[in-house]
């Protein structure tokens, strides 16, 4: 990389880092958390516990958005040095660590302004991934598998945790059904883009006749709720069936029946849970994901409602399929929301989704504010 390349690539950065300081009124900001850590302070601050986690949950978002916008001027500021030393100096180790700083620079400044696309109410929340293969046997199980490691492998580059909730093996590969959760902060804001039917086109391994095989796996993705939002369930409206837990690849996680299932017999909704140790801490675990499925239910049915109103179409049912992965006869993934693509199919795999999700948050945001 030449100086004068590294000067045009940290100008336009700085340029963006200063556009986003400007509206971000970081002395406001500074001020609000200094307000917020006086109030928890107090000695009453934990006489309501739900309203002091909503202090708390904000104040950690504020921190956040100032902590992020710091690490990028001091991303600037770095960049900055560095350049004047090597327009003094040449080091051929120095540039290489410069080209290496500008790369993370623009990186974390594509995740800041990633970030600031989340505006719904529990963008920040923890995720609940459910992943359901459709019918077409054991090709459509195994590309449930490789949509389980896709999400890992993207969770994981992020620093988010992941925790498989419930696993059910195919018969023969992949998988019948599995739930993940996928904790860290705006988890589920970026993941709400990936709920829907994923389409997957290839040469099949398990066709000895070396066919092309299409298959569908439903993908739904929930934030996990805490007790400040209220979700009426009638435990009378809910079945429990206890059984062994399964992990990923038959191995037995416990010889004893702690996994649970809960049906919500008015919806028909099913959640299991075999994470935990015991049948208690399963149900727990059960009982929340289940809340989060009928809050999402509640939304939907919202969603429905503005859409008539407004004469909107939407994505509902296998034959409206998000985003296609094609293997053969040529290689691409394409999503049929944004119009996003991708010709290294395989990088997708291995986790790198930010570009899909940009996109439908930037598609999102039209969408909600039309000119």
């Amino acid at each position: 990389m030449e100086l004068a390349e590294a000067r045009r690539r940290l100008g336009e950065a700085k340029e963006e880092v200063e556009h986003l300081g400007e509206s971000l009124d970081l002395d406001a900001l500074t001020d609000q958390i200094a307000a917020n850590e006086d109030e928890m302070a107090h000695p009453n601050f934990w006489d309501d516990h739900v309203a002091a986690q909503k202090v708390i949950d904000a104040n950690n978002d504020l921190k956040n958005r100032r902590d992020d916008y710091l690490n990028l001027t001091n991303g600037v500021e770095s960049v900055e040095t560095a350049i004047e030393l090597l327009a003094e100096m040449e080091d051929a180790e120095m540039m290489l660590e410069l080209e290496s700083d500008l790369d993370k620079l623009e990186k974390d400044l594509e995740s800041y302004r990633l970030a600031q696309l989340l505006n719904e109410p529990y963008d920040k929340n923890n995720a609940i991934l459910e992943i359901h293969p459709g019918s077409g046997g054991t090709e459509s199980a195994d590309w449930g598998e490789n949509l389980r490691r896709m999400y890992t492998r993207w969770a994981e580059q992020h620093g988010f945790k992941v925790e498989l909730m419930d696993y059910h093996p195919g018969d023969v590969a992949g998988l019948d059904s599995a739930t993940l959760r996928i904790s860290g902060h705006n988890v589920y804001g970026y993941l709400r883009s990936e709920r829907g039917v994923h389409r997957f086109v290839r040469i099949s391994p398990f066709d000895s006749a070396g066919r092309r095989h299409t298959s569908f796996v439903s993908i739904d993705v929930m934030p996990e709720l805490d007790d400040s939002v209220e979700v009426d369930i009638n435990p009378a409206d809910v079945k429990m069936d206890v059984y062994r837990a399964s992990g990923a690849g038959g191995q037995h996680i416990n010889k004893t029946s702690s996994a649970v299932r809960l049906t919500h017999l008015p919806t028909g909704i099913v959640v299991a849970s075999q994470q935990q140790r015991s049948q208690f801490q399963n149900k727990d675990t059960a009982y929340g994901m289940l809340k989060a499925k009928l809050y999402q239910l509640e939304m939907d049915k919202k969603e429905a409602e503005r859409a008539k109103i407004s004469g909107d179409q939407l994505e509902n049912g296998w034959g409206s399929q998000i985003r296609s992965y094609v293997f053969h006869p040529y290689r691409m993934v394409k999503d049929h929301r944004t119009n996003f693509e991708s010709g290294n199919p395989q990088a997708v795999m291995d986790g790198d989704l930010d570009g899909f999700i940009n996109a439908y948050l930037q598609w999102k945001l039209a969408e909600q504010n039309p000119e």
